[in-house]
């Protein structure tokens, strides 16, 4: 059995198949080495990664796991995908996941959110082997008045965005394949459990995207620019990338042995001290990487986005005992820690030492 190190799941993982989309992706290369790790089987499906430094290259898991490349708008070849690896338990990441990306590709957006899941909820469906999959969405689901409390899972849906309006539809779609196909009530019959997972703004080590405020920042650092703030005072869930992950292998631990008990939505969002602004943030990863200076960007008239938005995780924290471990100090020392290391050190075993650190935390 793989060594408690990383292991909060009692060696769970260990020789399961699992079926990763979007494993290319920020947080899907997290997983897939956490998985990998823990002695998974990891089958990786999704298009090339971002830029020549993303944590999915430069770790090397390319020769770690099975690393498939497709589209997920590609249903034969994703419905091929599991015939022919036949995965046990499903982590669909797979999105584009820029609000402002969303403004200008809406179509695109709809088509990878939406039609992407539904192809992927038809391949769970007609298959003889999946027992458990986790599909992962976004705070931004929820149907936000800019509310000072957090949003429980069961909020209305929404979004003013494209990207937002196309995770809430994400949401919608899953709930019926979950009422139609796949009902907790039949769970005897077709033996599947789905949940969805909703985490709030996830930062750490390997994140190229561009309009993100954490790759904005060190991108413009090392070239001795300033970083450009657009929306400075909007209130942010900031949280380690390894938190929600942490609440993702759980839950699907748990699903694989009560398949009735979990089949919903669930928020893991970070504790009250880690919402909090965007120019704190800037100001603090400033601070930790010893250099770097920020200047309001903001335009007249730009895209919408939310200006607050709050999770409540009271639900993982009682039928899960899920909490977060990391403040919002710890979680942006690791990130920079990986920016600044990265490139000289071994950056499988950087995500691993930081993954053991997150699971060294009692709670």
């Amino acid at each position: 059995m793989e060594k408690r190190g990383v292991d909060l799941f009692n060696g769970f993982y260990k020789n399961k198949r699992v079926l990763i989309t979007g494993h290319t992706g920020f947080k899907g290369s997290w997983l897939s080495i956490w998985l990998h790790k823990l002695g998974a089987i990891v089958i990786g499906y999704g298009l090339d990664p971002y830029t020549g430094d993303d944590n999915f290259v430069v770790s090397g898991l390319k020769n770690k796991i099975i690393d498939i490349r497709g589209d997920i708008r590609d249903y034969k070849k994703l419905l091929e995908v599991f015939n022919i690896y036949k995965p046990d338990i499903v982590f669909h990441l797979a999105a584009q996941a820029l609000v402002k990306r969303s403004y200008e590709n809406p179509i695109e957006t709809y088509e990878i959110n939406v039609m992407g899941t539904l192809n992927v909820l038809e391949c769970i469906k007609n298959s003889a082997i999946v027992s458990t999959a986790i599909m992962v969405t976004t705070d931004k689901c929820y149907k936000n008045i800019e509310q000072i409390w957090g949003y429980r899972e069961d909020d209305p849906m929404g979004g003013y965005d494209p990207y937002s309006s196309s995770k809430g539809c994400a949401e919608i779609l899953i709930d019926s394949y979950r009422n139609s196909f796949i009902n907790p009530k039949d769970y005897n019959h077709h033996g599947k459990a789905i949940a969805t997972v909703r985490a709030g703004n996830v930062i750490g080590g390997g994140d190229w995207s561009v309009d993100r405020i954490i790759p904005d920042c060190i991108r413009a650092i090392n070239k001795n620019k300033d970083i450009k703030i657009r929306n400075q005072g909007a209130v942010r869930p900031w949280q380690h990338v390894i938190e929600p992950l942490g609440g993702y292998l759980l839950l699907a631990s748990k699903m694989f042995e009560d398949g009735v008990s979990y089949c919903s939505g669930w928020n893991f969002g970070p504790s009250s001290e880690s919402i909090v602004t965007v120019s704190s943030v800037v100001d603090r990863i400033i601070a930790e990487w010893g250099y770097g200076k920020c200047i309001d960007n903001s335009v007249e008239n730009a895209p919408h986005e939310a200006n607050l938005l709050i999770l409540d995780c009271t639900k993982a924290k009682t039928y899960l005992n899920w909490s977060p471990k990391f403040n919002i100090e710890q979680a942006l020392k690791l990130t920079v820690d990986w920016y600044k290391n990265f490139k000289n050190k071994d950056t499988y075993d950087l995500c691993i030492s930081q993954i053991e650190s997150y699971c060294k935390i009692e709670i």
